[in-house]
């Protein structure tokens, strides 16, 4: 059997929790923030949450299968 491989690009955009559920930065954060609102702002600072059931959950089990 092949040895199992992490995708390059998600490896460095994802990390897996402790519960399986893998979290993400929200986009939008590096530059142009001046015409940006502050609740806006405050709102890209929360980090995403993809659960391991929805399709994208899916599809980054596959990405990373040795993810920790």
């Amino acid at each position: 059997m092949p040895k199992l491989k992490n995708h390059a690009g998600g490896k460095k955009r994802f990390r897996k929790t402790a519960t399986g559920k893998f979290t993400h930065r929200k986009a939008g954060r590096k530059h142009l923030l001046t015409p940006v609102s502050a609740s806006r702002k405050h709102d890209m600072r929360h980090v995403g949450v993809v659960t391991p059931e929805s399709n994208k959950g899916k599809i980054l089990a596959k990405y990373l299968p040795m993810a920790k």
